[in-house]
C-alpha cells in the first residue's frame, strides 16, 4: 500500500501518515509522559489503511513544557483535522498519560468512535513537570476543558523511592500510596468512561511497575459494564507498563524508570491486543 507522509508545524508538531488514495478511519497517535511523537506506531496503522495522525501534545512550541493543565481542546483539534481529511470512523489510542488523554477526550467529544487505552489510569492525575509558568508545585490537574482544571488525585510526597543504588526506579507504589491517603479526593477525579459513546479497548499489564495499570483498567472496564457500555480488556500478568504492537521495534531502557514486565511478555501483550485494535477500528 502506498502511503503518503505529512509532517505538521501548526498547531502542534506531528505527522500524519495515510494511504495515497485515502481512509475512511482516523487514528489519533499519542504517547506518554516520553513527550515523544509516536511515528513508528502511526506508520504501522497507516500500513492497515488508516489516516494516522501521531502529534506532539506537550513539550513543544507554544505548549506547556509538562504535563500541566493540558486542554483536551488539543485533542480535538486532532480529530478535526483527521475529519477534515475525509476520516468518517475516529479512533485515539494513547499510552500511559496519552491513553488517560484519551479516555478525557472522548467523555467531552462524542466524535471519537473508538479509545484504545493501552497502560491506561481510571482516574486524572496531578501534573508531570512543569507549566507553562515553569512550576512544577503546588500541583495541579493534567487537564483542562474550555479552561477549566479537570478535579484530580495529587501525588503524596511523603513517599520514598527504595533504595536502587542509583538505577532506575519503579514508582508503582508512589501511585499507590497517594490513592490510599488521599482516598477523599479519588470520587471526583474518576474518569466517567461510562459516559463516553465511544468503544473501548482496554490493554493492560499486570506486571506494570510505573503505575498499577491492571487495577485500573479492571476499574474502567467495571465502570463500562454497569452502564451495559462496550468494553473490551485485553491483558497479561508478565507485561510491563510498555506494550509493543505488531512490528514495533523494541522499547528502550531506561536510566530513571523502571517499566515491568519484559521485551517478549510486552510484545504478546500487544499481540493479543492487535486484532482487536484492527478490529475495533474498522468496524
Amino acid at each position: 500500500m502506498e502511503l503518503t507522509e505529512r509532517e505538521l508545524t501548526h498547531p502542534w508538531e506531528g505527522v500524519l501518515i495515510a494511504p495515497t488514495l485515502g481512509a475512511d478511519v482516523g487514528v489519533l497517535v499519542l504517547a506518554g509522559s516520553s513527550g515523544r511523537i509516536e511515528r513508528e506506531r502511526a506508520r504501522i496503522l497507516a500500513e492497515q489503511g488508516f489516516a494516522a495522525l501521531a502529534i506532539r501534545w506537550f513539550g513543544g512550541p507554544e505548549q506547556s513544557p509538562g504535563i500541566c493543565e493540558i486542554p483536551l481542546e488539543t485533542f480535538v483539534d486532532g480529530v478535526d483535522l483527521l475529519r477534515s481529511g475525509g476520516a468518517r470512523r475516529i479512533g485515539i489510542l494513547g499510552t500511559s498519560k496519552g491513553a488517560e488523554a484519551a479516555l478525557l477526550t472522548a467523555v467531552h467529544e462524542p466524535r471519537v468512535d473508538v479509545v484504545i487505552a493501552l497502560s491506561p489510569t481510571s482516574r486524572v492525575w496531578c501534573n508531570i513537570g512543569p507549566g507553562r509558568d515553569g512550576e512544577q508545585l503546588p500541583y495541579r490537574s493534567s487537564w483542562t476543558w474550555r479552561e477549566q482544571p479537570l478535579p484530580f488525585l495529587p501525588m503524596d510526597d511523603s513517599w520514598t523511592p527504595p533504595h536502587t543504588s542509583g538505577g532506575p526506579i519503579a514508582i508503582r507504589a508512589w501511585y499507590e500510596l497517594s490513592e490510599r491517603t488521599l482516598v477523599h479526593r479519588l470520587p471526583p477525579a474518576e474518569i466517567p468512561v461510562e459516559r463516553a459513546r465511544a468503544d473501548l479497548l482496554l490493554v493492560a499489564g499486570g506486571d506494570d511497575a510505573m503505575w498499577p495499570s491492571l487495577p485500573f483498567a479492571e476499574e474502567l472496564a467495571q465502570r463500562r459494564r454497569s452502564a451495559s457500555a462496550p468494553v473490551r480488556l485485553i491483558t497479561r500478568q508478565d507485561a510491563g507498563h510498555r506494550p509493543r504492537l505488531p512490528g514495533e521495534s523494541t522499547a528502550s531502557a531506561s536510566s530513571r524508570f523502571q517499566y515491568g514486565g519484559t521485551p517478549e511478555a510486552d510484545a504478546l501483550l500487544g499481540a493479543a491486543a492487535w486484532p482487536h485494535i484492527l478490529d475495533m477500528l474498522g468496524d
